[in-house]
């Protein structure tokens, strides 16, 4: 890979210091860099939309903002062209593989060492794909699971926020005012949602993103954001 090549890339994760780790691996990766830091989803949003023109995000898929794979989804559908490689300490096999079918280019495991992480995220830069060599990509989701993704990949990037914010239980007036749109936006997006979905409620609708996550991705109680 040119070292001339200015590259550009965003960590996204909530905890300081394993960005300071992520930093430091793709700083001895790059003579050429520029990395943008976000702790919150919204910060990472706020980045790519003022400069999209960037070669990599590495995200953690539960910082503040986001739970389970929606805010993959929802960088993959508004983003198409910005590789996503996930970087979680869950390194269950049925994730990895669940990441991989929602567009990810790659998976870090946190427990990875930095000369393996550097490795991956050069095989990224490059244009590949890269996961745990122990990992079985082959395995499929069962057919009730793989048709609710395949309707899910169906979603605009504005539904997926709005079905995130239904899943944190938000009103239509709490998401109209966090979109900065009106009610009767917010009421058209969760109709066509259900009838993507193929469900009829806002609670079905929350089941079926929950049933997405297939309880890889739990929330501590009481945590918050």
């Amino acid at each position: 890979m040119p070292s001339s090549e200015l590259h550009r890339l965003v960590i996204a994760d909530d905890h300081p210091l394993f960005r300071g780790a992520l930093r430091e691996a793709v700083t001895g990766l790059l003579e050429q860099l520029h990395i943008a830091e976000a702790g919150t989803f919204d910060e990472v949003s706020e980045l790519l939309e003022r400069d999209s023109e960037v070669d990599l995000v590495l995200l953690d898929l539960t910082m503040p903002g986001i739970r389970g794979f929606s805010g993959l989804m929802y960088l993959r559908a508004q983003y198409p062209a910005v590789p996503v490689m996930v970087v979680s300490a869950n390194d269950d096999p049925a994730a990895i593989r669940r990441c991989m079918e929602f567009g990810a280019s790659g998976f870090i495991p946190k427990t990875l060492g930095v000369d393996e992480m550097r490795t991956a995220i050069a095989r990224v830069l490059g244009g590949g794909v890269w996961t745990p060599p122990d990992v079985d990509l082959t395995v499929t989701s069962d057919k009730e699971t793989a048709e609710l993704m395949v309707r899910m990949a169906t979603l605009t990037p504005q539904q997926v926020r709005v079905l995130m914010m239904l899943s944190e239980g938000l009103l239509n007036k709490q998401i109209a005012f966090q979109l900065s749109v009106s009610e009767a936006t917010v009421k058209a997006h969760v109709s066509a949602i259900l009838q993507k979905l193929g469900v009829e409620s806002r609670t079905q609708a929350v089941i079926a993103a929950a049933k997405i996550e297939a309880g890889q991705w739990p929330q501590p109680a009481g945590a918050e954001g």
